[in-house]
């Protein structure tokens, strides 16, 4: 079958390991599904895979991807949950593992899951949104409204704007019905996140008003200025760190405000069924930097790669 993989590990060019070929097609395991994968979407996570974080030498050839939609076993029109796990909150099983760490990601023709892992794809919505859902997105409305408690009619700080989660973030923020701001050094990414409805500032700048919730997946860069742009009792949810995870932290500000920093990875299968819902009842589509067709795969991971990316990287399976 065809598939997008890891043929080796390099860690200053991870686009020199990149293949787009063919590979076996995967091993069903008792309490298994396959999908047969009509669109699938680009993340970090799969570079950071190419350069050998997560995935060392002794795993590969792997194929890449965590994001797909498709069709099951049994004919109905799906969306992949990538977090195989155990438990209630399966992100919280010490032994979880994504799509593409021990077990054959998304980004090829069939993908083998747990049953359990396959949720109903809304109808009327197609493969290439669908796919865009189930890693950035999924994990923007966990940072939101789980870990981040975001109150009706509230106020959230999106630090860093482009990214998969923080645009994902604006969009979700924005109808739920809160006040969004977000932060860039980029003039263009500013004007393009305020036609998503968000206030756009550079990065560190004063805010009208201290926030209750702060998206924060640029880290050491924006930290303190996300300390300093929560209100009382606010709460900072971390589930990245772009620019560097050693950050400062005035800790006489957080416990004098009584600061909340929460870190949070990716959903559970529930959150990403709730998400589907909110998106349906909402209206709203997923930002999407471009589609590409599957033979293109080279060239959405060279998009990618080079970081001027506003929204997520699509590939569809039928071209």
């Amino acid at each position: 079958m065809r598939a997008i993989y890891a043929s080796s590990i390099n860690p200053d060019d991870p686009l020199a390991g990149l293949v787009v070929g063919e590979r076996p097609e995967p091993q069903v395991p008792e309490g298994w599904t396959i999908v047969q994968v009509k669109a699938s979407a680009l993340n970090h996570h799969d570079l950071w895979s190419l350069r050998g974080v997560g995935l060392s030498e002794e795993q590969v050839p792997m194929i890449l991807g965590c994001d797909a939609a498709g069709i099951d076993a049994n004919g109905n029109e799906v969306v992949v949950h990538a977090v195989i796990g155990e438990g209630e909150d399966e992100t919280l099983d010490p032994k979880r593992t994504l799509l593409s760490e021990k077990h054959p990601g998304t980004l090829a023709d069939l993908v083998a899951v747990p049953k359990r892992n396959v949720v109903p794809k809304p109808a009327g919505m197609s493969f290439t949104d669908a796919a865009c859902f189930p890693t950035a997105w999924l994990t923007a409305y966990r940072m939101l409204v789980t870990r981040g408690r975001l109150p009706k009619e509230g106020s959230v700080l999106v630090q860093g704007a482009g990214g998969g989660v923080a645009t994902a973030a604006t969009v979700l923020a924005h109808a739920m019905g809160a006040r969004v701001y977000v932060t860039s050094r980029d003039a263009d990414k500013r004007e393009r996140v305020e036609a998503l409805g968000a206030q756009a500032f550079e990065s560190g700048a004063r805010l009208p008003e201290r926030v209750d919730v702060v998206i924060e997946t640029v880290g050491a860069a924006t930290f303190d200025h996300s300390v300093k742009s929560t209100k009382p009792g606010g709460r900072i949810v971390v589930s990245g760190s772009t620019s560097g995870h050693q950050a400062t932290v005035d800790l006489r500000r957080v416990f004098f405000l009584q600061q909340e920093i929460i870190g949070s990875t990716m959903g559970t299968r529930q959150e990403l069924a709730d998400l589907l819902d909110l998106v349906v009842s909402t209206g709203i589509s997923p930002i999407v930097d471009g589609v590409y067709g599957f033979t293109e795969g080279r060239a959405a991971f060279e998009r990618l790669n080079g970081g001027d990316v506003f929204g997520k990287i699509v590939l569809d399976h039928s071209r």
